[in-house]
């Protein structure tokens, strides 16, 4: 372990948060070149105990970032490779006849992580996707009549490829439901492009790159970013936000309550990120697009209108008086 590596002390606070997460960052962008944004949002479903899923056309970083992410901090990482003929039993697990013992033996799945990491997750087939409900939404393995809880912290990072091209499925609504945002990074800057050239012209960066932080750290500073505080105000205007997509004209589908949730909890991530212990309306209003949009589905006019749910959800933003709260 690198000497950067320093244990976090118990009861930290929002100090030694920025600390730790200014290393993760550090060692991500180091290989993920011109996409701050990105790293910071995957690092804000991180502390907000959530599932990311990376969305873009291929060749863009999204297994990079997946995988930069999962080696900057000393956990147990699987990676899982989505192809249509990936089983279910491949992900959760199976049990197995001990002919020694005369008895059943759970054998685990790859889901077995803290950090997972789902590769073209829309190229296997959808009895295949909902493997990952269960582990997503719990953070247990249900196999044969038997609970199996996974280790804290549990995180899958999954990318995919937009539905139009050839050989994917698309997430059910209720799978995308589970990933609290979806991020797409976007072809890099030609800076950028000529220094991942540089970077990466030799040899992957991937193997150089050291665990920087602990899975007790990213405990410890997930339970700052719960005492982080929100406001009433502010706890009525994710409502409303959430509430104007179930009522938009332009929406079929509007937003669950879970998604809500991931609101609030992304929200107090961010807070902690920016060192404050309270949110204001800013964190919802700039996750409002990331967290909400990917759970909508819009109506046959707005897709002729070739508007879309991002668009509508920054309209949507827009609309909605902003709450003043007394801190």
């Amino acid at each position: 372990m690198p000497p950067t590596a320093a244990r976090v002390p118990q009861g930290a606070g929002l100090a030694e948060l920025g600390a730790v997460v200014e290393r993760i960052r550090s060692s991500v962008e180091s290989v993920l070149e011109g996409k701050p944004d990105a790293v910071r949002l995957a690092l804000t479903v991180l502390l907000a105990e959530g599932h990311l899923l990376i969305e873009d056309v291929p060749g863009v970083g999204k297994t990079l970032l997946a995988k930069a992410l999962a080696r900057s901090v000393d956990c147990t990482v699987r990676r899982i490779q989505f192809t249509p003929d990936l089983l279910p039993s491949d992900i959760t697990g199976t049990s197995v006849f001990d002919q020694t013992r005369r008895d059943f033996e759970f054998k685990p799945g790859a889901i077995f992580a803290q950090i997972v990491v789902g590769d073209e997750i829309n190229r296997a087939s959808p009895k295949t996707q909902s493997a990952l409900l269960e582990s997503m939404e719990e953070g247990q393995v249900t196999v044969d009549g038997t609970s199996y809880p996974l280790p804290s912290p549990f995180m899958v990072v999954a990318t995919q490829n937009p539905v139009e091209m050839e050989g994917t499925y698309p997430l059910p609504e209720a799978q995308r439901d589970r990933f609290m945002a979806r991020i797409s990074i976007g072809y890099p800057s030609s800076d950028a492009e000529l220094q991942m050239l540089d970077v990466h012209g030799g040899a992957s960066p991937l193997a150089d790159l050291r665990p920087v932080a602990h899975a007790d750290d990213v405990i410890k500073l997930i339970d700052v970013v719960r005492r982080v505080h929100v406001a009433d105000e502010l706890r009525r205007y994710a409502v409303a936000l959430v509430s104007a997509t179930r009522t938009s004209p332009e929406l079929r589908l509007g937003a669950s309550p879970r998604a809500t949730l991931h609101l609030l909890r992304a929200a107090r991530a961010a807070a902690a990120l920016d060192g404050r212990e309270y949110v204001i309306p800013d964190d919802l209003q700039a996750l409002a697009v990331p967290v909400l949009a990917h759970r909508l589905l819009p109506t046959a006019e707005t897709q002729l209108g070739r508007r879309t749910t991002e668009q509508v959800v920054r309209d949507l933003v827009l609309q909605l008086p902003i709450p003043h709260p007394v801190r």
